[in-house]
């Protein structure tokens, strides 16, 4: 790996490709503060600026695709990265730079949170960028990470209501080349916990944690996947990494700032720094 020369190999790498956001509660921000409080080096290629605050988005400027990607093979040519995950790409043409800037510097684990809208619904993904990341994209994945709505999407199938949906879309978005799928349930209706499904292409495994009667959180898809991402530059299982995930994830619900007259934000201070356990 690039970058394996430098002084201290007991600090893994993660990278984060995704939008700024400048109210700190998800994209780049969080990504970064979610891998420090996991204990792994954080660095960062960013694709969007937004202006946003607790109320919304009011505003996002996309970068040009050859800067993104230039960021991309400046930090992968020299620093490296043990994990790569990715979030707001914006449009098909960071899409398909990326797709190509991987073929030159391939991730070694790659998190593809397709993001496709805000919390509060602002589209952050043009509509033509969606078959460009399932067909260019995807092939790379280590793991994807779709909502139920980002799921229902991706498959072109009605809305999800029910566990047994969650795993027919996962099977689905695994055959379109992701090595696994981790379907989030957390708005899954009727249910008492928060429950996600993880299908490798073999095992389904599931991962409950409690509910919170919240009605508007912010960055929670973001926070869980670059937990994902430390966990598995940390060499964690897949399983191990997810677990991990979503228990910093519920902590950070549990201890929410209540700042501003929006949303309410994830605690990113909350510490987490588990160890793997013997299987």
């Amino acid at each position: 790996m690039p970058g394996a020369s430098r002084s201290d190999e007991r600090i893994p790498i993660a990278l984060t490709i995704a939008g700024s956001d400048s109210s700190g509660g998800a994209g780049i921000q969080a990504d970064l503060k979610t891998f420090h409080q996991f204990g792994v080096y954080g660095t960062s290629v960013i694709t969007a600026l937004t202006a946003q605050n607790t109320m919304g988005i009011s505003a996002i400027h996309p970068i040009p695709p050859e800067f993104v990607v230039e960021q991309y093979v400046q930090v992968m040519s020299d620093i490296g990265a043990d994990a790569v995950k990715t979030g707001m790409l914006v449009n098909a043409e960071i899409v398909c730079a990326l797709a190509e800037a991987f073929d030159e510097y391939q991730p070694p684990l790659l998190v593809v949170d397709p993001v496709m809208t805000s919390s509060a619904g602002t589209p952050l993904l043009d509509p033509y960028a969606m078959s460009a990341l399932i067909e260019q994209i995807f092939p790379f994945a280590t793991l994807v990470t779709p909502n139920l709505d980002e799921a229902a999407d991706i498959t072109g199938s009605a809305p999800i209501q029910a566990r047994e949906g969650m795993a027919v879309a996962a099977e689905k978005i695994h055959a379109l080349g992701a090595q696994a799928v981790l379907i989030k349930g957390g708005h899954l209706p009727d249910t008492e916990d928060a429950v996600d499904l993880l299908y490798d292409g073999s095992f389904t495994t599931e991962f409950r944690a409690p509910r919170f009667n919240l009605e508007y959180i912010h960055g929670t898809g973001c926070v869980l996947s670059a937990a994902i991402t430390a966990g598995l530059a940390k060499q964690n299982s897949l399983q191990e990494a997810v677990r991990f995930a979503k228990d910093f994830v519920t902590e950070a619900i549990k201890n929410k700032l209540n700042w501003g007259d929006g949303a309410e934000l994830l605690n990113h201070f909350v510490t987490y720094r588990p160890e793997p356990t013997s299987e």
